[in-house]
């Protein structure tokens, strides 16, 4: 037999333990209180002969307590509950010693690799790593009940950003800019009026992110339609001053001329120092600001000119890329850019293709931008077309008193996801068994939802005066609680899912891409799209089915299972799930297909979903790119690149990163040994995720993913 421990671990059944435990109870009684030996191997022997293969060391001491209770050992039974409410006091000591001094030492290599975008070794970092490191000991052994932390610990469900469930902070949102740029916000207890040029107005959007990414733990989404006002202000300055210099002195072409070069000017300039100052500004965090630029080039929008100006020079920049410390232009990780496909840019003959054209280009060396279909999001969303959250999440619908749809300045309270393999591994293609223990793990992720939702009621707008005072999401009055914006829609909390495919094959023996298996793979998604809408009906907070895109996750959950269940194959013995509901990486699949065979779940999983193709080196095949890009605008609606190609992010170098004698990764060019500095395809098995590097001892290479 085996025993399940409660930090989920499985170990072997020790009779012996049992009888230890019982004799120190027994010990401090007097005589006629205590219980014999041979009663002892009795009650042992009770355990045995159930004939389990595995059991919860609880169920264990619950079934010592009824025995000692029915031999009417009363003063027994309360002394072995003492002893072993005492091993739970012991267990539940404070445990952040360890790690956080493994963070100084820089060897805690779970926490230092989860987030790829903070550099675990510099103090300023450490700082905000160490006080995560007490928040989930706090949140573990206090804030949340013992039957969710259990369920986190055994890979059940997943309680994401315990490292800030201490602080009544939310996870992710979409800055309401264009309200803060218009009617001025507060920073630092000063006033920062509206700009009256597109340079400046640049230079507090950023100042704007830096400061909401220092109060919340997830990513941030701006729609940069709201510069285009200033950039035409700037337009008109430039226009007026010319005006007023030259008179009638020169031609309203060349006015118009001059006016233009400025312009251009202070449009590189303004786009440079969104992308220069997110680079370069470091959070309370510890990270630069994880935040995404949303571009949208919207037919028949007031400045739609301007608009498209500003996307366009986006993208040459990015394109262009940042310099590294060694001077080499590299892909900057920050920000993430969003490219909106519409009638006007689809390929199919619209005045922005040329716009398209270079975000092709720009994702074919800098794998951004994404792309949202705004065709398909219109089906999905009641004719709306706006930006997912930093995190990728997406808002529910909602309107204000005037029946007006409204996205900007709200919010995601949190995530918590299912781990759905473990329930086809229990349930062993069992239907009667796994809807059954599905239930009941919708059950334990409601609960922890509420948790959440919870912990932020009653959080004053003091808390974070940028976010609930001075527009990012709200103007609340200073003392007021936030909870209005918690209930009725206004902000989403997220269930997410990890391995539809996985679990399909358990209860199926097949992949969700086959007839058999997709009818599976629906109904669990129906399943839990139900869940969520229930639990919106039931408590007027917006629940949503969020497809969890983290890479840390499935590795995670793959884990748990693997040292507990041991080597399933195509499961557990692959040493990660597949996200949400794609198709593993290992199955031959053409980038149009997968698409077409996503697209489906999309629109169940309307709380948050991305598709990713992997592709090949396509600088030199840019029409195959474009062909694709036109598919994903008829096909689904938020879709995703990566590339096959090696990089070295030291010195720019593209081809193919060699293995040297010393079975490292090395850059043929500069000789950079560092994998965080080099993306490298696995070339073993075929699967195609981002950024590896070789951790393999021998000539059979083995390879790790590096998640962003």
């Amino acid at each position: 037999m085996k025993v399940i421990k409660r930090d989920g671990r499985l170990v072997d059944y020790d009779r012996n333990k049992i009888f230890v435990a019982i004799q120190k109870a027994n010990e401090g009684m007097d005589t006629e209180d205590q219980i014999s030996e041979d009663k002892i191997y009795n009650i042992i022997a009770s355990i045995e002969a159930r004939g389990l293969s595995t059991m919860q060391v609880e169920d264990i001491q619950d079934i010592i307590e009824e025995k000692l209770m029915a031999a009417k050992k009363f003063a027994l039974a309360k002394a072995y509950i003492k002893y072993r409410y005492t091993r739970e006091l012991v267990r539940k000591a404070n445990t952040t010693d360890d790690s956080i001094m493994s963070l100084i030492k820089n060897s805690n290599k779970d926490v230092m690799e989860e987030n790829s975008n903070k550099n675990a070794i510099v103090a300023s970092t450490q700082r905000d790593l160490i006080a995560g490191e007490v928040s989930k000991d706090l949140t573990k052994r206090i804030l949340l009940p013992e039957k969710i932390s259990k369920a986190h610990e055994q890979g059940i469900l997943h309680f994401h950003d315990a490292d800030y469930f201490l602080q009544s902070i939310f996870n992710c949102c979409l800055i309401n800019i264009g309200d803060m740029l218009d009617n001025g916000t507060v920073m630092n207890g000063k006033l920062i009026e509206s700009p009256k040029s597109f340079q400046v107005a640049c230079t507090v959007m950023t100042q704007i992110i830096s400061a909401v990414a220092s109060s919340q733990y997830g990513g941030q989404s701006v729609n940069i339609k709201h510069l285009g006002k200033y950039l035409r202000l700037s337009r008109d300055k430039y226009a007026n001053h010319y005006r007023e210099l030259y008179g009638d002195k020169i031609s309203p072409e060349m006015i118009d001329n001059l006016v233009a070069d400025r312009l251009n000017d202070e449009l590189r300039s303004g786009v440079q120092t969104i992308q220069y100052q997110i680079n370069t500004l470091m959070t309370t965090n510890g990270q630069s600001p994880f935040v995404t630029l949303f571009m949208y080039i919207e037919d028949g929008y007031e400045y739609e000119k301007e608009v498209a100006m500003i996307v366009e020079e986006i993208l040459r920049q990015r394109l262009e890329g940042i310099k590294n410390e060694k001077g080499v232009y590299v892909t900057p990780a920050f920000p993430k850019l969003i490219y909106v496909l519409d009638e006007n840019n689809c390929l199919q003959g619209g005045k922005y293709d040329y716009i398209t054209k270079l975000a092709v280009k720009c994702s074919s060396k800098r794998l951004y931008p994404d792309y949202i279909s705004a065709k398909k999001m219109r089906e999905n969303y009641e004719g709306n077309v706006f930006s997912c959250m930093g995190c990728r999440s997406f808002l529910s619908p909602w309107k204000d008193e005037n029946g007006e749809y409204k996205w900007e300045g709200r919010f995601n309270q949190g995530v918590v996801s299912i781990n759905l393999p473990q329930i086809g591994i229990i349930a062993d293609g069992d239907e009667e068994v796994f809807w059954p223990l599905l239930e009941e793990r919708l059950s334990l992720c409601f609960d922890a939802l509420m948790c959440r939702h919870h912990a932020l009621e009653g959080t004053l707008s003091n808390v974070s005066p940028i976010h609930w005072q001075y527009g990012a999401i709200a103007r609340l009055e200073k003392g007021e609680t936030i909870d209005k914006l918690l209930h009725n829609g206004y902000s989403t909390i997220s269930l997410g899912y990890i391995g539809l495919y996985e679990v399909t094959k358990l209860m199926t023996g097949e992949s969700h891409t086959t007839e058999k298996g997709l009818k599976f793979a629906l109904k669990v998604m129906e399943r839990l799209r139900e869940a969520t809408d229930t639990w919106k009906k039931n408590t007027g907070i917006a629940f949503g089915l969020y497809g969890t895109p983290a890479e840390s996750l499935c590795y995670r959950f793959a884990r748990i299972d693997k040292e507990r269940f041991g080597d399933i194959p195509d499961v557990t013995d692959k040493g990660y799930y597949t996200n949400s509901y794609h198709v593993d990486v290992r199955e031959h699949i053409d980038a149009f297909s997968k698409f077409k065979f996503e697209s489906q779940f999309q629109v169940i999983s309307s709380g948050g979903a991305i598709s990713y193709v992997e592709i090949p080196n396509m600088r030199n095949n840019l029409e195959a790119l474009e062909e694709v890009v036109k598919f994903i605008y008829d096909n689904i609606q938020y879709a995703e690149f990566n590339t096959k190609s090696d990089y070295c992010h030291v010195c720019g170098f593209d081809g193919e990163i060699i293995i040297n004698d010393n079975l490292e990764w090395e850059c043929p060019q500069c000789h950079n040994k560092d994998h965080s500095k080099m993306n490298v395809t696995r070339r073993t098995c075929g699967y195609l995720g981002e950024n590896f590097w070789n951790v393999g001892k021998t000539k059979e290479i083995n390879a790790r993913v590096l998640h962003m």
